[in-house]
Formats: C-alpha cells, sequence, structure tokens
C-alpha cells in the first residue's frame, strides 16, 4: 500500500502554456509534498501567475499533465475544490457586513455552521474585530479576513498570491505567524507567490524560482546556497573607480559584481574571514578607499539576482 504522505499533493508534469506569440509556461515540472510550504519566486511577467491558476484549474495546460490529489480536474472538480483554499492579493469585500457576517456568508456556501465561523476568527485572530464592518478594517486585517476565507473548507492545500503585498512589517509578520501555526496543527500544503524574499525564506522550506516561462531552480534555500558554490559575501562602496585593482589572482574570490550607479562592489568569497585582511590591504595598497564595507551570508535576493540577473521587483 502506498503511503499518502510519500505522493505529491500536487504534481506537474512537463506544463506548457501559449497565449497568442507569447510563450507563458516552456515545459515546468513541479512537485508539492503534504505539509510542504512552496514558495514561487519570478518577477512579473515569469509564468508563476499562469502556473498557479493551471493548479488552481482556471486554465487549462497546451500540453502537459497536472494532478492534485492523484487526479487530474476534468470531471473532479467538484472534489478537488473542496480541498483547495484561494487567497488573492486584493479580495473585494461588501464593506457594510461585519467580519464575522462575512465569514458567515462564505461559510453558508459549504454549509458550515457558525461554530467553524467561530474557529475561523481565533485562528486569524479576528475575535475582537468580529463586530466591526469591513470597511473599519486596516489592510492587515482585511487580509487576515481573506485567509479566514481560504481556510473555512480546511484545506488540505492552500494557494496564497501575494498575500501581504502593502502591509506593515507588523502586519505581514501577523500573517506569518498564522501560517506557521496552520502548518504546524494541520498540515496543510501552500504554494505561495510573494515580491518579498524576507517572506519566502520565513515561511517556505522549498524554493520555485521560475523565469521566462522555465524553472531555473528549486530546492531548499540551502541547497540552492550550496549549488551556488558560495555562501558569503563581502560588499563595499568604491570612492574612485579609476583606482580600483585588479583581483584576477585571488583564487578564493569567485566572482565580482559592479553597479555602476553607485559604485557598489559586490564579491562572492570561500571564506571572509581569511579573505578580508587580504582585500583590505590589496586595496589601501593600490589608493584606492572604501566605505560602507559589510560582510553578510548569500540571501535568496542574491541567488535570484545571479540566476535572472535582475530583481524579484524588476
Amino acid at each position: 500500500m502506498t503511503d499518502a504522505n510519500t505522493q505529491p499533493i500536487v504534481k506537474a508534469v512537463n506544463i506548457k502554456k501559449t497565449f497568442k506569440d507569447v510563450i507563458a509556461l516552456a515545459g515546468v515540472d513541479l512537485e508539492i509534498m503534504p505539509s510542504e510550504y512552496t514558495a514561487l519566486l519570478g518577477p512579473n511577467g515569469a509564468g508563476k501567475t499562469t502556473l498557479v491558476e493551471i493548479i488552481e484549474g482556471i486554465q487549462k495546460p497546451d500540453s502537459g499533465e497536472i494532478t492534485l490529489f492523484g487526479k487530474h480536474w476534468s470531471g473532479n472538480k467538484d472534489e478537488l475544490y473542496k480541498q483547495i483554499g484561494l487567497s488573492f492579493q486584493e479580495t473585494k469585500f461588501e464593506d457594510k457586513l461585519t467580519a464575522a457576517e462575512t465569514l458567515k456568508m462564505f461559510a453558508s456556501f459549504y454549509g458550515l455552521d457558525n461554530t467553524r465561523v467561530e474557529e475561523i476568527l481565533n485562528i486569524v485572530n479576528l475575535q475582537e474585530k468580529r463586530k466591526s464592518y469591513v470597511v473599519n478594517l486596516s489592510g492587515g486585517q482585511r487580509q487576515k479576513l481573506a485567509l479566514g476565507i481560504a481556510l473555512l473548507n480546511n484545506p488540505k492545500l492552500l494557494i496564497l498570491d501575494e498575500p501581504t503585498t502593502g502591509l506593515d512589517p507588523t502586519a505581514r509578520r501577523e500573517i506569518w505567524s498564522i501560517l506557521h501555526e496552520l502548518k504546524k496543527t494541520h498540515g496543510t500544503s501552500m504554494i505561495l507567490t510573494t515580491h518579498y524574499m524576507e517572506e519566502a525564506e520565513n515561511l517556505c522550506e522549498k524554493i520555485v524560482i521560475i523565469d521566462k516561462g522555465k524553472v531555473l531552480a528549486k530546492g531548499t534555500l540551502e541547497q540552492l546556497i550550496a549549488e551556488s558554490k558560495t555562501s558569503e559575501i563581502v560588499q563595499f562602496k568604491v570612492l574612485d573607480k579609476s583606482k580600483f585593482p585588479d583581483f584576477s589572482k585571488f583564487s578564493d574570490l569567485r566572482e565580482i559584481q559592479w553597479e555602476d550607479s553607485t559604485n557598489i562592489v559586490t564579491m562572492n568569497v570561500d571564506n571572509t574571514s581569511s579573505f578580508l585582511p587580504k582585500m583590505v590591504s590589496y586595496l589601501n595598497n593600490a589608493g584606492c578607499k572604501i566605505s560602507e564595507l559589510r560582510c553578510r551570508y548569500v540571501t535568496l535576493d542574491d541567488l535570484f539576482i545571479r540566476m535572472t540577473g535582475r530583481k524579484l521587483t524588476d
């Protein structure tokens, strides 16, 4: 007998989708496992929205195969929709309904009673706002409400499209806390699209980087960093670019990136503690003055720029 926990919740094989002359997806493979939080990262036009819509059953691929819980969308829509929850970046509610009334309305679509409404108010920490009209809720509270609606049917798969865009850091972290607790207590799987690298790092153990309709990399953050063969960065600003010396003989320097508009140099190195003294001495001997020196580990943002040549928000 096959263990259900070893089978993918979502399995996409060689998914292709074209809109007129635009190739949205060029053969994408993806697996989401039970209790796994996966971030889909890509700039606008990368293809991630099309992929999510195919997973949701909104779009059909031109070719390839997509299954949820081992089943295709064709002939199984009612059953599959009962097992997924959706929350979008902007959800429109009726302003003159309270938070509780809004949840009751959506709960009625599933045949759920007030008991589930009260459970959701507790899960998303809106008990104190249950009688507040939607029009009076803050942006963060509205996103909690949207998340609560997505959780009403106790979904096995949660799909969130930029759920914290536009929220302040405090509200964003409140959403994160709810999602962490949901995974711990309910074993929910999640697909997250986000423009916040910190959000992907904080919430998701698997990262999938998409650009121009192709998956460039996927795995845990640790795996992606290991595959990049560098984990440490030295970054500084050069005051006079003409005096910057040639570093080609430094064997422990893997890569130099130069930002012309700011004269900021980013160096990927093997070991900062051994590289830094040599670097400072070499720059001093060349008469090259620097400022704003920082040393840090590689982040998801660094990996994304290296793979795509641009920032996530570009």
